[in-house]
């Protein structure tokens, strides 16, 4: 996997929306955050555009971040929000383009199809914080600033307290994962990533309980659960629990996993929540559950080179 250039004062980055629309103030509060980390912000044309759900068309989003692809000076690019319509510019996007100048991918949520997009191009991606967030977290909010140590070449890992779900165990493997649902849609598409092995995290928001334990069946009936060294349960945002089950999502995890000697945490908090853990797509990282519950999440140094093997 490809790591892209760390960022560093002066360089320029671009903030679009290849999804959802979004209320121009996120993006002024989002900007204003980018450039106290003396970043120069470039906003897309459609970045604040408005297209029935969308920002834009999709020739308009399109041409929007084929813009910042090609850009020689731009070395990330912000999402403003998710929503729906990233699908929309899959097939339609230059693979070789993406790979001849590795730039970061930021965001989450919708944004999971980019980075499946980014993972088959083998360059690491940031599943992470977008504009609300930057908008309107202090500085000093853990996300954010783990998002920042992060783009600037600063190693980062993640120790989490116990919860009585957790399984123990120890697994290394490449870190993927991000929209449960988005997942499920990518499923048998060229874009499905690599399971062989993987740390896979998943989160949601605002699905019925049923349809996350159907989601799950089809990576256990898949096989997919049985290929990975590790899982890590996020947050499932307005996702009620259903009585009628007979049981919770966790007890579902658990059941699905029970055969499984790779460790499972629960709780990470990653997913449309406020504590929004930055977690770097495609990096190889480690997993370690304790016998008494606790969790830690590392990841190797990052390559000066900006190459990394794993």
């Amino acid at each position: 996997m490809t790591i892209p250039d760390k960022l560093k004062a002066g360089d320029h980055v671009v903030l679009l929306s290849p999804s959802g629309k979004i209320q121009p103030e996120l993006l002024d509060g989002a900007e204003q955050r980018l450039r106290s980390w003396g970043l120069n912000v470039i906003r897309s044309p459609h970045c604040a555009g408005s297209y029935g759900r969308f920002s834009g068309s999709v020739q308009e989003r399109l041409s929007d971040i084929r813009a910042a692809l090609s850009d020689p000076s731009v070395k990330a690019l912000f999402c403003s929000r998710g929503g729906y319509g990233a699908i929309h510019l899959l097939p339609c996007l230059d693979e070789p383009a993406i790979q001849a100048r590795p730039k970061w991918l930021i965001g989450y949520s919708d944004i999971t199809a980019l980075h499946a997009l980014w993972n088959r191009c083998g360059i690491v991606s940031l599943h992470a914080p977008m504009a609300r967030h930057l908008s309107e977290e202090p500085a000093q909010d853990r996300a954010t600033e783990s998002l920042k140590q992060l783009l600037f070449g600063e190693n980062v890992s993640y120790d989490l307290p116990p919860h009585p779900a957790n399984k123990p165990g120890n697994g290394t493997g490449k870190l993927v994962g991000g929209n449960l649902s988005v997942l499920y849609g990518l499923r048998g598409t060229p874009y499905e990533y690599p399971w062989e092995k993987a740390i896979l995290f998943i989160e949601d928001i605002g699905e019925r309980a049923y349809h996350i334990e159907r989601m799950l069946y089809n990576l256990k009936l898949s096989g997919i659960l049985d290929k990975l060294s590790g899982l890590i349960v996020g947050q499932f945002t307005d996702c009620p629990e259903d009585p009628q089950l007979g049981h919770t999502l966790y007890q579902a995890v658990a059941e699905l996993t029970r055969e499984y000697g790779y460790p499972v945490l629960y709780n990470f908090p990653t997913g449309h929540v406020k504590e929004n853990l930055p977690l770097p797509i495609g990096m190889e990282a480690t997993l370690t559950v304790t016998a008494e519950g606790e969790g830690k999440l590392t990841f190797p140094p990052l390559a000066e080179s900006s190459r990394l093997s794993g």
